[in-house]
């Protein structure tokens, strides 16, 4: 086969896209060329903001040069093994990130939703080995709203029509209740063959739904007193990206198995871990859980080093920053622009909710003219946008950026 020597315009990688890829996703109308920092350039060298941070796996920014720099000398040594056989790099790395936060043991994953499936195995398995509940009975709790990703086992545990309809039959052994629901996790983990409760600090692809202060807190002592883990699935509010390195830490929170991935990498590749101490994470054994790439030097190299820059740069203290000045941006703004019905967030996970217009334009129709004027984010659920850009974003980058947004929803007024 001939390769394609020319460049293509926009217009043409998108007609490619339509025509031979699968039509699973609804994207914006830009084709992003490359990146740097906080910015991203389309085929025709227009420049735009990056306010989705590709669901926060960039919080690090866009093609940070350590990150690179780690894939380039990587790359040349060794890439892949398998688990077959050890390599220089796993023990370090599993080292490094247990130290990092504060867990005995790490199994490493590629995507989140492969880490998701890994924690819920893993809770299962010590349901089963070490609370004791008769075998194939273990039940995992989940929130209503919840995204966790779209395997076929995450999405039993979903209320997302969208992720589930004609894909059923779903598997058993899940409870769903509503989130923000204490009272609803008593009544569900009193149940005996109940082995853990799976949760997001903050509910991303449901519009940045942050629950009542103390729900985490709260909900993790319900877990406790039930001898039921708690899981925090921090795939896209960990690592700095609410301003803290978890979000869970907000309320001093520790998951008994920590799920993260995303920024893991700094978007570089996929790479996603799950933490846990021994009495649960031993109770998995070889041959029972694997992955042919998780734990490959090249993802061992650039997680060391993403999660190094997130320390050294202070990521989680800019985060903070400038989340506190976005969110009084935005409220202020909301004032002004009648169809703004709510702001929330916390640190760079920040949401605007938007009423339908009376002559039919939605929250769709706001991201196509902050594109215009050269700001990207993209709408969930119908009318709420999602504000996440990379944590290396500064004072003068974010000026720029309230000010477009600003005369964007004026424009709509």
């Amino acid at each position: 086969m001939s390769s394609t020597t020319h460049t293509l315009s926009s217009a043409e990688a998108m007609a490619l896209e339509d025509r031979y890829g699968a039509h699973n996703y609804h994207p914006i109308p830009v084709v992003l060329a490359r990146g740097e920092g906080v910015y991203v350039w389309d085929l025709e060298d227009k420049r735009y903001f990056d306010f989705l941070s590709a669901y926060s796996a960039v919080n690090q920014g866009h093609c940070h040069p350590r990150i690179t720099a780690a894939i380039v000398d990587q790359a040349q040594k060794l890439t892949l093994t398998s688990r077959a056989f050890y390599n220089s790099l796993l023990g370090e790395y599993e080292k490094f990130i247990t130290d990092y936060f504060g867990y005995q043991r790490v199994l490493p994953m590629n995507t989140g939703v492969e880490a998701v499936e890994t924690a819920i195995k893993l809770a299962r398995k010590w349901g089963h080995e070490v609370k004791k509940i008769p075998e194939s009975q273990a039940r995992i709790v989940f929130a209503e709203s919840n995204f966790h990703g779209r395997t076929l086992g995450v999405i039993s545990g979903s209320t997302d029509p969208d992720s589930r309809k004609g894909f059923g039959p779903y598997m058993p052994g899940y409870d769903v209740i509503p989130y923000n629901r204490l009272d609803a996790l008593e009544a569900a983990v009193k149940n005996p063959d109940v082995a853990a409760f799976i949760v997001e600090p903050i509910q991303g692809e449901a519009g940045v739904v942050v629950p009542d202060p103390g729900y985490l807190k709260q909900a993790y002592e319900i877990c406790k007193a039930h001898n039921v883990l708690f899981i925090g699935d921090e795939v896209q509010t960990g690592l700095c990206r609410t301003g803290r390195l978890l979000a869970c830490d907000h309320e001093d929170v520790r998951p008994d198995i920590l799920i993260l991935g995303k920024a893991l990498s700094g978007g570089a590749l996929p790479v996603s871990a799950v933490l846990a101490d021994d009495e649960i994470m031993l109770t998995i054994r070889p041959g029972e859980h694997g992955s042919t790439y998780g734990g490959n030097p090249l993802a061992c190299r650039v997680a060391i080093e993403a999660l190094n820059i997130l320390r050294d740069e202070k990521l989680a203290e800019n985060a903070a920053k400038m989340g506190e000045r976005f969110r009084s941006e935005m409220t202020a703004l909301q004032q002004e622009a009648g169809f703004i019905t709510a702001v929330r967030g916390k640190g760079l996970l920040n949401a605007m909710v938007i009423k339908p217009f009376d002559d039919g334009r939605t929250a769709w129709d706001v991201c196509l003219a902050l594109k215009d004027q050269g700001l990207l984010c993209k709408p969930t659920h119908g009318d709420i946008i999602r504000f996440a850009p990379p944590l290396v974003i500064n004072d003068e980058q974010m000026t720029e950026c309230v000010a477009i947004i600003r005369k964007t929803i004026l424009s709509f007024a």
